[in-house]
């Protein structure tokens, strides 16, 4: 079902997986998903490497979802390092094989290359213009945002400026960067609201159970820990997880309690945080 569609009718929960790089991974993953499949999620999505990187490896796990574990599915695809004929083809294998969704981004080169070739497709914008001038409204289309601003904005009007222009070129959700300080997005939210964006953004959220991985991931969106949470975990570095996710419960608590449109888990393919978290909040959602 298309995700536009779902976001009129419920608050949805969904959770976000990444192509493993090994059979082990594999088999660890389906167990995983398992787990969350009991959770009823509204849909799932599963990344698209940098460059392209995973573009087979994330096809088939999208495919296989959706097929034997009858889950709606979201694929993430980026456009950098891709033509316009590259894209068109891939989304022609989704729409032929029933994935309605996609999360349209610009993407990243893989990390060390820099001979790359310039295939003319610079932005999500150009990613989600092929999208809606090729596919008639097939695809429900979503897109990235940042709470704290894209890495490479200079400024708040600059990242407004484009996140409008990709709502104009047909981006109808959003899902954030992961964050820890809700006044963080809710300040966003109000950026969004002043600029009539008026699309569903649904916060990203990834629970602290490996201190330095978070650490490198906030260094890569633009992202920051409130300096009481960084306290606390360097307090207390074997107590990581747990207190992870009760910031986490806490955190969701109170978006929902704001009356977000859905919660989106960064699982990193693991599923013991995102259900303890769950079965703490199922009764708000």
């Amino acid at each position: 079902m298309k995700i536009r569609e779902l976001l009129k009718k419920e608050r949805t929960i969904s959770f976000e997986f990444f192509p493993p790089k090994t059979d082990e991974g594999y088999k660890e993953l389906f167990l995983h998903i398992q787990n969350l499949e009991k959770l009823s999620p509204s849909f799932v999505s599963i990344t698209y490497g940098a460059g392209g990187s995973t573009r087979a490896k994330t096809r088939d796990l999208v495919l296989k979802i959706s097929k034997e574990n009858k889950i709606n599915v979201m694929a993430h695809l980026t456009c950098i390092s891709h033509s316009k004929e590259e894209i068109i083809d891939i989304l022609k294998d989704y729409k032929n094989n029933g994935i309605q969704n996609i999360l349209a981004l610009r993407g990243d080169f893989p990390q060390g290359e820099t001979n790359h070739i310039d295939k003319g497709l610079k932005h999500s914008t150009d990613l989600i213009k092929i999208i809606k001038n090729n596919f008639d409204n097939f695809f429900s289309i979503g897109g990235a945002v940042y709470p704290e601003m894209h890495p490479e904005s200079k400024n708040w009007d600059e990242e407004m400026k484009y996140l409008k222009l990709k709502k104009e070129m047909g981006m109808e959700f959003g899902i954030t960067q992961l964050f820890f300080d809700n006044n963080r997005f809710y300040e966003f939210i109000d950026r969004c609201n002043k600029i009539n964006l008026d699309i569903p953004i649904l916060p990203g959220i990834m629970p602290i159970s490996n201190y330095n991985q978070i650490k490198k991931f906030v260094s890569m969106c633009n992202a920051s820990i409130p300096p009481k949470l960084n306290e606390k975990i360097e307090k207390y570095p074997e107590e990581v997880e747990k207190i992870g996710i009760e910031y986490a419960i806490h955190q969701v608590e109170d978006l929902i309690k704001n009356g977000v449109d859905g919660i989106h888990f960064y699982t990193l393919n693991k599923s013991k945080a995102t259900i303890l978290i769950y079965n703490e909040v199922k009764n708000l959602i």
